[in-house]
């Protein structure tokens, strides 16, 4: 028995674009299909133009698709329940902030500006039809290893790219019901501390 296709739109207090509220982060992903080569190439051009503090662009990714040694390294670096879901997103991708040029001068907006990129490979890969899932829960040097990152590279999240998949069939019950509950955020008037 496959679960529902759930209607996960957000309930806004404002209008906005369809393709936002429309986003979430399911932890259900396909385990066979392999990912659209071009959806993915549009994702990480989206990535590419987001904006940066003097178009420093203090971005990098690794790009894992399952069945390599890579994407395999990528999901024994998570945490958690994590490791539990994550190996069957076609694709891992680590987003690494670049924290410092070559000469060693600081970039204070490094992470700004990788969530930036990241927010447009997320919208762009939803506005194709794949779904996206980002993660904290892993171990950084495990990455930094992996891929022999300079120090100046810090990788900060790992993202789950793919097609949806049949959550009653690949997620245990306590993650079937995270993937079913409303979606929830702080209403806006407390997140403004101040307006004039």
């Amino acid at each position: 028995m496959s679960t529902p296709v759930l209607d996960r739109t957000a309930p806004t207090e404002h209008p906005v674009l369809d393709v936002l509220a429309d986003r979430w982060s399911p932890r259900a992903f396909d385990p066979q299909t392999p990912i659209d080569e071009s959806k993915l190439a549009s994702a990480l051009e989206a990535a590419r133009w987001s904006p940066s503090a003097n178009n420093s662009q203090p971005w990098r990714f690794v790009v894992a698709r399952r069945g390599t040694e890579l994407h395999d390294g990528i999901q024994a670096a998570l945490m958690g329940f994590n490791q539990a879901w994550a190996g069957n997103a076609a694709v891992l991708i680590v987003a690494i902030a670049e924290t410092a040029n070559a000469e060693g001068a600081p970039y204070t907006h490094a992470a700004y500006d990788l969530g930036q990129a990241v927010a447009h490979f997320s919208v762009q890969a939803h506005h194709d039809g794949l779904v996206v899932h980002q993660m904290a829960g892993f171990v950084p040097d495990q990455i930094r290893q992996l891929v022999d990152l300079d120090e100046r590279f810090a990788p900060t999240t790992v993202i789950a790219v793919g097609d949806l998949g049949d959550a009653a069939a690949l997620l245990p019950e306590a993650l079937q019901e995270r993937e079913a509950a409303p979606r929830v955020r702080r209403a806006l008037d407390e997140t403004i501390v101040a307006s004039a």
